[in-house]
């Protein structure tokens, strides 16, 4: 059993915030793996003060998700910190994370995300405010820096955690990386190096071989898993037998890949209407077919689909 503040977390595996997909339905799934922490979509602190409907609607958990993550993003501290105490009235959650790490333009305008890494002390000033404001583990998200030629992870870092964060998680690439390259396992280990809080490593885990490469170059004490798993829960599964050293099950079948759509829109459906519900599961089914035989052309009409009767006859077609 592992901890971040107070809260215990079951195992080292962590599935990342990603904006549009990490949703109350694959979080549950992404649990339902063995995940040990999973991480809410990012959620706009001024969104939530000006008491927007589609922001609250991202706040939602269930009991089955627990512990669960909330990430929050904001460019100060005054608004982050109303935002926090707004969530901990009306949200049910275990860890508070700050976003700092996103790259979008529409994040970075805001001055949030990747933007608070050109400001050490404004991060911290941000840090220290919400940690202020709540009663829970305030974790923080960091890329490696804004550029290869500013890459200021370590200052970052030493300076979120002296103003009380509990966790930090180290993105191996620079805001000007987006996504491509390999993400760099010596900005994680550096960062790992410097603090003495616990530290996540993310970027680039599609395998487990990946996993322990990451592992073994960087001691991290907590393994992101974000992208890899789109489609493929059954990654979340192997890295936690793995590291538990339980033997790993055999690779999913188009089969088990069809079931598990299912089962992803039924939880969908719990909570969108048939519609959006619909659309969502057009791109997930996508992920899901990945690596089947004879898919295409079912990816192919996944763009004429608008009702679940339609999804449903689709995925029966495939097996």
């Amino acid at each position: 059993m592992m901890k971040i503040g107070n809260v215990e977390i079951e195992n080292r595996i962590i599935l990342a915030p990603m904006a549009g997909y990490t949703n109350p339905a694959f979080r549950r799934i992404a649990k339902e793996s063995g995940a040990g922490l999973v991480f809410s979509e990012m959620i706009s602190a001024n969104g939530l003060l000006h008491d927007n409907g589609k922001t609250w609607e991202l706040v939602k958990t269930y009991p089955q998700e627990r512990p669960v993550a909330l990430q929050l993003f904001g460019g100060d501290a005054d608004t982050m910190a109303r935002a926090a105490r707004l969530l901990a009235g009306r949200a049910e959650f275990d860890i508070l994370d700050i976003n700092m790490g996103c790259p979008v333009r529409k994040v970075l305008k805001a001055n949030a995300g990747c933007a608070l890494l050109k400001d050490p002390d404004k991060a911290a000033q941000i840090v220290e405010a919400v940690v202020g404001a709540v009663n829970k583990p305030i974790s923080v998200k960091i890329r490696a820096g804004v550029s290869h030629e500013r890459i200021n992870c370590v200052e970052i870092a030493r300076a979120v955690e002296k103003a009380g964060a509990a966790m930090i998680t180290i993105h191996g690439r620079a805001q000007t990386d987006l996504y491509r390259g390999k993400v760099n396992l010596d900005y994680i280990r550096a960062v790992k190096a410097a603090v003495n809080i616990p530290v996540a490593g993310n970027g680039d885990i599609r395998s487990i071989a990946d996993a322990q490469a990451m592992l073994d170059a960087t001691g991290v004490d907590f393994l992101m898993v974000g992208r890899g798993a789109l489609g493929n829960p059954w990654l979340i599964r192997d890295l936690v037998d793995y590291f538990a050293g339980r033997t790993v099950k055999e690779a999913p079948t188009p089969r088990d890949k069809v079931e598990m759509c299912r089962k992803h829109f039924a939880l969908l459906l719990e909570e969108k209407p048939e519609r959006v519900a619909v659309m969502e599961m057009r791109s997930w089914t996508a992920w899901y077919l990945k690596g089947i035989e004879n898919a295409r052309y079912a990816r192919q009409r996944l763009l004429t689909v608008k009702t679940k009767a339609e999804l449903e006859a689709l995925l029966s077609e495939i097996i």
